[in-house]
């Protein structure tokens, strides 16, 4: 068994041809002196003889050692080119498997630091009070081990169905300005393929331009919520892609019509906005149930309310136009479904029907292509949604983000399902 106190230091630190000169109890934290155990370098410039030039104490944050604080502070040997003529003069030993060049942390204190933020969700901050080090450092760390996973042209590989949404990224200025992104993802896999600034078309645009164009043409269908920004970047980027309006955000519009037409109606008939005696303001959330969800007392009690609040029966006519909407996504069959899609968007522009759902009979037919497609493709924005979930979360972990790179990369380490066995082989 091994017994010398020097060599189970090393074992301990377990770094390669490093010798452990001393271990000192320092307030806060754990100092462990190391040098490396090497041959004698040659000159980078004029491949000549060298010799040493004193050395440097370099102070690196390391991974906690029995529940302490640690700092690995490693003395570099300087070396000097004797060669008078040779442009290289003096420059430091470096070893990449102790920690990166001009780095504050050592090489596997950085790598655990990405996994607990990347992987884990963890706040910077959590992790720099595990470490004893400042918030920069883990960032910095997670900013520069982090991205060759991002950037890892097998992250993810053929696309059948895309999706795109938006979602808050931050405010800022003394207005509180928006300011959006757009998330990319793979809806059959649930994955997040990249994030882009902003929710208008262009950005999107060019990040489809970077991708070679078979990826693209093998994506057959593309899922949006009814945005005129998104449909035009499918149009432009992905012409083959068959667009496919999301379930979700087709019946939400319906029932923002039914919402629309009761207030109206509210203030038309009593004069103000509704009041909890009021018959329609009674009726709002049932309104927006299903009805084969209503039994007999709850369909007895919308119709009593509706009789006592709309004299002219715009509410119920919004009512069924909704439940009928609803209906489009309980039809198997595709051409039956696409035959009902366009003959409810023709019914709903009758002119003896309320303007709000007439208004929603001409984006029926503006997005009528890309609703009765659904019943051919079967894949929606839910995976996006989630997606755009994970991202707030990682928001709120870390209290709010201004910095969109560093958003970006930590939004892609935590939904982008990159491969983390590459980081503990990774190089860099």
């Amino acid at each position: 068994m091994e017994t010398d106190p020097t060599r189970m230091c090393e074992l301990l630190v377990g770094l390669p041809d490093v010798n452990v000169n001393g271990v000192g109890d320092w307030p806060g934290w754990l100092r462990i002196a190391i040098t490396t155990r090497g041959s004698r370098p040659v000159c980078g410039g004029c491949a000549g003889a060298v010799h040493g030039h004193g050395r440097n104490d370099v102070v690196l944050v390391d991974l906690p050692v029995f529940g302490r604080s640690a700092r690995l502070v490693w003395s570099k040997q300087r070396w000097k080119c004797p060669n008078a003529s040779c442009a290289v003069g003096t420059w430091c030993e470096v070893d990449e498997r102790i920690a990166p060049r001009r780095a504050a942390i050592t090489d596997r204190a950085g790598r655990w630091a990405t996994v607990q933020v990347g992987c884990h969700g963890r706040s910077v901050s959590e992790v720099a009070q595990d470490l004893g080090c400042d918030w920069h450092t883990v960032m910095d760390a997670v900013m520069y081990f982090g991205a060759p996973l991002i950037d890892d042209p097998n992250r993810y590989g053929t696309v059948d169905a895309l999706g795109l949404d938006e979602t808050l990224f931050c405010r800022v200025g003394r207005w509180r300005t928006q300011c959006w992104s757009t998330q990319i993802v793979d809806v059959r896999r649930g994955q997040l393929l990249d994030v882009v600034p902003g929710r208008d078309g262009a950005p999107s645009c060019a990040w489809f331009a970077t991708r070679p164009q078979r990826w693209r043409d093998q994506i057959r269908w593309a899922t949006l919520d009814l945005s005129g920004p998104y449909r035009n970047v499918f149009d432009t980027m992905l012409p083959k892609a068959v667009q496919v309006a999301d379930p979700f955000h087709v019946v939400k519009l319906a029932g923002t019509c039914v919402d629309e037409v009761r207030r109206r109606v509210q203030n038309e008939t009593f004069g103000h906005r509704g009041r909890r005696d009021d018959p329609l303001y009674r009726a709002r959330r049932l309104l927006l149930m299903a009805d084969e969800r209503l039994d007999e007392k709850g369909q007895a009690k919308v119709r009593g309310l509706l009789d006592a609040g709309d004299p002219n029966g715009e509410v119920k006519d919004a009512w069924h136009a909704y439940q009928v909407v609803r209906e489009i996504y309980t039809i198997n069959d595709a051409d039956t479904g696409t035959a009902f899609v366009a003959r409810l968007a023709a019914d709903l522009r009758d002119q003896a029907g309320p303007p709000e759902v007439r208004r929603l009979g001409r984006t029926f037919t503006k997005w009528q292509s890309q609703i009765a497609a659904w019943h051919r493709s079967h894949v929606s924005n839910g995976p996006t949604e989630a997606i755009n979930n994970l991202v707030k979360r990682v928001k709120r972990t870390a209290f709010g983000m201004t910095n969109f790179h560093h958003y970006r990369i930590r939004s892609l380490l935590y939904a982008g399902k990159p491969n983390w066995s590459l980081l503990a082989t990774n190089p860099r």
